[in-house]
């Protein structure tokens, strides 16, 4: 827990009180997450699939011979042939988040959404059109649309379960703290929704399946979803930052937008920066990679607005602040750890980027 809450507030700015509440949020929801599944894994999965493979009226009429989804359900009458689904329809009486499951047996026609939706696959698989490419969701996968993508999906089965997330962009607000100002494809994502621009990647594609700690934070936010709870709202969105921060440590798992080819090379440049910190060369990288060093240098730039060098040493400075904190190994061995041979020079570095040397960094928290 801790490391998270280290990680949040020295990404924002936040008074005494606003870091007590988000440790009390962040604590809560970990709890939620961590120990709740143990509670409910032998029956959740029965009781809730249960639910959300409950025939709806809008399947039975699909299965009665209806041949089309019910637009009365989407989109506004006003706009009889829009393409857009509208928040009014489907985010009611204030509501900022709400889900439904995915409706089964009809292919559902190309439209574009004026909110942000995600989609969770609980069980079986979907096949999605987006942006013309095909994407196939499976059990325990995510899928991100912003504003601007355009979905078309194809007729699911029975079993084919999936539940989409209907989120207005405010509703991040809570999330977008807590993921900090570490540059990330997942980040851009949420800036882009924020400010409604459309940008190269319309889509985030999470491959997930089988990772235990995501799959609890999606089931536990269905849960919250479907719950009475006053405090309702500020659990999903602490979840959902929560969910935010660990898909973070997958970027291996990330697909972007096809069309965006930069956005592709950033991810990877983060993921290894990420895992191979201590030796990471951008030199190294290009290599691997294909791509020339001034190439790949504007390109980091005009992605993220910092230079390679400056996001190795946010990365090493940031681990070297966990490991100061969560361990009693001596400074100059964490130095040499995340990459510094010259313990000098790290101490030196240490200082002009937190105003305080590693010593008094540990002995302050």
């Amino acid at each position: 827990m801790f490391p998270i809450y280290y990680h949040v507030c020295s990404c924002t700015i936040m008074s005494a009180f606003e870091q007590i509440s988000v440790l009390f949020c962040i604590f809560a929801a970990m709890i939620i997450a961590l120990y709740c599944p143990l509670l409910y894994i032998q029956y959740m999965d029965k009781k809730l699939l249960a639910r959300l493979d409950a025939i709806t009226d809008e399947e039975k009429a699909i299965l009665a011979g209806h041949k089309d989804i019910d637009r009365t359900l989407y989109y506004n009458p006003a706009g009889r042939k829009s393409d857009v689904i509208d928040s009014s329809l489907v985010l009611q009486n204030g509501k900022l988040i709400d889900i439904r499951p995915h409706v089964r047996f009809v292919h559902f026609p190309r439209h574009t959404h004026n909110f942000v939706e995600f989609v969770y696959m609980c069980q079986g698989s979907t096949t999605h059109i987006i942006d013309g490419q095909k994407i196939v969701l499976k059990e325990g996968d995510l899928l991100f649309l912003n504003q601007h993508a355009i979905q078309e999906i194809m007729p699911a089965g029975r079993n084919d379960i999936a539940v989409n997330f209907m989120i207005l962009p405010q509703f991040f607000d809570t999330a977008f703290q807590m993921i900090g100002t570490e540059p990330s494809a997942l980040r851009d994502f949420i800036i882009s929704c924020l400010t409604d621009k459309n940008s190269d990647g319309n889509y985030l594609y999470f491959a997930v399946s089988g990772i235990t700690e995501i799959s609890n934070l999606m089931e536990n936010l269905i849960l919250t979803m479907y719950s009475e709870s006053p405090n309702k709202r500020s659990i999903a969105q602490t979840t959902m930052g929560l969910l935010f921060m660990n898909l973070m440590n997958h970027t291996e798992k990330i697909t972007v937008s096809f069309n965006s080819y930069e956005e592709d090379i950033i991810i990877k440049l983060l993921s290894y920066i990420e895992t191979e910190y201590k030796d990471a060369t951008l030199t190294c990288f290009a290599d691997k990679n294909g791509i020339d060093l001034y190439t790949i240098s504007r390109l980091v730039h005009k992605r993220t607005g910092s230079n390679f060098r400056e996001l190795l040493q946010n990365k090493r400075l940031t681990q070297s602040c966990y490991l100061l904190r969560s361990t009693k190994l001596p400074s100059s061995e964490i130095a040499v750890s995340v990459g510094y041979e010259n313990v000098s020079f790290f101490h030196r570095l240490f200082k002009r980027v937190y105003g305080e040397t590693p010593g008094e960094y540990r002995t302050g928290g």
